[in-house]
């Protein structure tokens, strides 16, 4: 029996190894990872479409660091700041470049990836319930992770595989979708949860002014209000094990990322309202030094006065680079000019194209949904410039995706006309 070996087997191993490098939760590996594929699998040539939404992150970053000459930092810090910024458009090139290399299996790679990403975290689930015996929502996210942005892309793709010209069997399609709807439940983030509705609301043209989106929207909001009611009848406890400790994220959720004033001499309070403490010593910091830092940041190398240590991951910090809110980084970093220009690059995803392929009204339609998230996402996890994240990698790869079965229409229509 011959193995017939895929011409093109590197390039599908990069993808992988792109994608699932950053759940190792080791940002020098990943960046250096990252990195080293975008050089090796680099191109002469790019459409006009991404280079507008490379250009845009980089003139954040082009931003931050002129700004920085002005102050004086460390080092190391403005480095860590320049790969951090950078990340989102190392991201889209990998993914953008190794598309044109892996694109006639290309929907077969993303989704056997995500499979695969699954199966780790279901493993890592069972590790942690039988060797550290943990028992409450936040010890089990703490062993085996928090969030995967990808997993829900991977279980869309799956639920309209068909729209998406996606081939497979009945039973292969059950088990594929079930191990990756029961991996991103377990992750119980919920970010993802909102995520998942977003996309799903997209795909099936919800976000379209209609009586039947009218309709959808008005019956979401009621069962959300209701379901929330319902919650915070329970009044579940903040040390509670299982699924009441997860039910008390939802209760504190609405207000989390949004409170304007938060004590923090009060412990609980300012544990469970900690994104909107950052939020409150950003804005408070950049803007009391002046107009200018209000407009154009404080620099590659800028840090946020915590005004207290805190333990965040496995480190006791006062002063930190990084934030939860996306927005704020780039306020930070670049200020009021940034921010806007970071909304243009969002904007970017509700940008149409043509066609009349089923796939790319599809990927159209989903890429609305990822501005939509994004927006949500920004907010409170950093969105692009996650430092776990892989999304952009695979939005890279469906941009290209989307280019080149665009221009293979064109060439179709031109053909057939001739």
């Amino acid at each position: 029996m011959i193995i017939k070996i895929p011409h093109n087997i590197w390039y599908q191993f990069l993808f992988v190894l792109c994608v699932t490098v950053p759940y190792l939760n080791n940002y020098e590996l990943t960046f250096s990872v990252w990195l080293l594929t975008c050089l090796l699998s680099l191109r002469t040539s790019y459409s006009i479409s991404l280079l507008k939404l490379l250009a845009s992150y980089l003139l954040i970053l082009l931003i931050a660091v002129i700004v920085s000459f002005f102050y004086k930092y460390e080092f190391f810090f403005r480095i860590r700041d320049i790969t951090y910024l950078s990340k989102p458009v190392i991201g889209f090139l990998i993914g953008y470049q190794l598309c044109r290399r892996n694109f006639q299996n290309a929907f077969p790679l993303i989704i056997n990836t995500g499979l695969f990403i699954a199966l780790c975290h279901l493993a890592m689930i069972l590790v942690a319930l039988l060797y550290y015996h943990a028992r409450t929502v936040a010890d089990l996210r703490m062993y085996a992770g928090y969030f995967s942005d990808y997993e829900i892309y991977t279980l869309v793709f799956l639920i309209f595989h068909r729209e998406f010209g996606i081939k497979m069997s009945r039973r292969k399609w059950l088990f594929y979708t079930a191990v990756l709807a029961t991996s991103s439940f377990l992750y119980l983030a919920r970010t993802n949860f909102i995520q998942f509705a977003v996309l799903i609301l997209a795909i099936k043209g919800y976000f379209a002014l209609t009586p039947k989106a009218i309709k959808i929207f008005t019956g979401m909001a009621v069962f959300l209000v209701v379901g929330y009611l319902a919650v915070l009848s329970t009044n579940p406890r903040r040390k509670a094990e299982g699924f009441e400790g997860f039910l008390y994220k939802i209760k504190v959720a609405p207000l989390e990322p949004f409170k304007t004033k938060v004590n923090r001499f009060d412990y609980i309070e300012f544990n469970d309202n900690y994104r909107s403490h950052e939020n409150i010593m950003t804005v408070r910091q950049v803007t009391a030094d002046g107009i200018i830092p209000t407009f154009f940041g404080k620099g590659i190398g800028s840090q946020v006065d915590l005004k207290q240590k805190v333990y965040l991951g496995d480190m006791e910090l006062r002063y930190i680079s990084i934030l939860h809110n996306g927005f704020m980084i780039v306020f930070l970093k670049a200020g009021i000019i940034g921010v806007l220009i970071y909304l243009y690059t969002i904007i970017f995803f509700f940008k149409k194209k043509k066609s009349t392929s089923t796939t790319i009204k599809k990927i159209n339609l989903l890429f609305i949904g990822t501005g939509i998230f994004l927006l949500i996402s920004n907010w409170v996890f950093l969105g692009f410039y996650n430092l776990t994240e892989s999304k952009s990698v695979l939005i890279g790869f469906l941009i290209a995706y989307r280019e080149i079965t665009l221009k293979n229409e064109k060439h179709t229509i031109h053909t057939s006309v001739s």
